[in-house]
């Protein structure tokens, strides 16, 4: 079995010693109460920092973020998502000539915060602020997938069309392979004729705090066994991924 990571510890360690110290701690000081060089003080200190964790003032002080007393809460709004998705969004409605939608998690549904009109001359609707049953749609699917509540469903879900997962067994298979192959996918499960892609968007910690997409047309989105059109997925995924870098994220 594993050990402990030497790392974590130290870094929990700092954590402690700052809370306890209202007044903060300089790096020195944080180094020799832990007995560390001041390189690996200040390394593990700059880090907290740059996670929200710890907070400098104008004295070279160190002392715990009020962030700390409210990790349950997203790091980012929704306003702040939806500026930096703006672009990206648009781009993904010209590239795909479908509508695009970001959303976030909310009690357990799907709740879009921008939508970009299909670009075309049909007639549509702004669905901003518009609630979905997160098993039904790609967009939710996603959310779910890396959401530690909603992988842990157990109730019979409602049925939206013939196609909608309502067996939580099998939707706990399902966001099992969203997470494996990084974007989901659902075939008239919320509407009859409809189909929509999504993969997640990330923050700098890696955590997925939305989800981008397309919807449209089945006959557009996907070929006679269901399966996406080419172009589509990977269009989706580099958008999204284009979103979470924007956000800090790291990597792939």
């Amino acid at each position: 079995m594993p050990g402990p990571i030497q790392s974590i510890e130290r870094a929990a360690a700092a954590l402690r010693l700052l809370a306890a110290a209202p007044e903060g701690l300089g790096v020195v000081e944080l180094g020799t109460a832990l007995g560390l060089a001041k390189t690996t003080a200040h390394g593990i200190l700059r880090t907290l920092v740059e996670v929200g964790f710890v907070e400098q003032d104008d004295h070279a002080r160190y002392r715990v973020s009020a962030d700390l007393a409210d990790l349950g809460r997203p790091r980012i709004d929704a306003n702040d998502l939806r500026a930096q998705a703006v672009n990206w969004a648009d781009s993904l409605a010209s590239r795909t000539g479908e509508a695009v939608r970001l959303a976030v998690l909310a009690e357990g549904r799907a709740i879009v915060v921008h939508h970009v009109f299909r670009p075309d001359d049909s007639r549509q609707e702004l669905e901003v602020g518009t609630s979905l049953p997160a098993h039904a749609c790609a967009l939710g699917k996603v959310l779910l997938a890396w959401s530690v509540g909603g992988r842990r469903r157990r109730e019979r879900l409602p049925a939206l069309t013939q196609r909608t997962i309502v067996d939580p067994a099998v939707l706990g298979r399902t966001l099992a392979a969203v997470r494996e192959q990084g974007w989901a996918l659902d075939v008239e499960e919320l509407a009859a004729g409809t189909a929509s892609i999504a993969a997640p968007v990330r923050d700098r910690g890696g955590l997925v705090v939305g989800a981008l997409g397309i919807d449209g047309e089945s006959e557009r989105l996907v070929d006679t066994r269901g399966r996406p059109r080419a172009g589509l997925v990977p269009a989706v995924r580099q958008s999204a991924r284009a979103v979470s870098r924007g956000l800090g994220a790291r990597g792939g």
